[in-house]
């Protein structure tokens, strides 16, 4: 019988928050970093099943499937359901560079309440409702760590972030929590 190694997940185990805000790791998904030139936008949005946004902190969603703005030309495409983004993007048949980065990314679910207050502890955008409402996402930084942050409800954001990253971003997000439960 030979010898395997099995890799643990990312914050396997881990639980945080407070009264007012709730962490969780969001379950696996597929994602892919997408670079593409402005005239093949409607060939992989037919592709995805979706609109890819053409302005910042923008997204498109479908079902588990959102697009969501990072630049002039990127967007971080993420399936929560698993699919096989990589087969979707090379059937557009238009120029683009797809870069699976599924596992180099783990995905934290801020909500709650107090989720708000518990990411403005470590990021400097305003996060308030209407500077950034439902569906809005953005790279931006959490403390010292670069993060890709969507707003997929009123009280609900998921933060991104890289898996090398993940114990120090879950750890401030959790003594933030702490604070926004007071």
């Amino acid at each position: 019988m030979a010898d395997v190694a099995i890799r643990k997940p990312a914050l396997a185990g881990r639980l945080g928050g407070s009264a007012a805000v709730r962490l969780t790791t969001a379950p696996t998904a597929s994602r892919v970093a997408l670079r593409a030139p402005a005239e093949s936008l409607s060939a992989l949005s037919s592709a995805l099943g979706l609109t890819l946004p053409d302005a910042p902190k923008t997204s498109g969603r479908a079902g588990a499937r959102s697009a969501l703005w990072i630049g002039p030309d990127e967007w971080l495409v993420i399936d929560e359901a698993g699919a096989d983004l990589m087969a979707a993007f090379s059937a557009a048949g238009t120029l683009h560079s797809a870069t699976d980065v599924s596992h180099r990314n783990i995905a934290i679910i801020v909500s709650g309440p107090g989720a708000e207050a518990t990411l403005s502890a470590g990021c400097p955008q305003d996060l308030s409702l209407s500077c950034f409402p439902i569906g809005a996402a953005s790279r931006t930084v959490f403390g010292k760590v670069e993060i890709v942050l969507f707003r997929t409800e009123e009280d609900t954001f998921r933060v991104e972030c890289w898996r090398s990253f993940s114990d120090y971003v879950f750890g401030l997000l959790t003594e933030a929590a702490e604070d926004a439960g007071h």
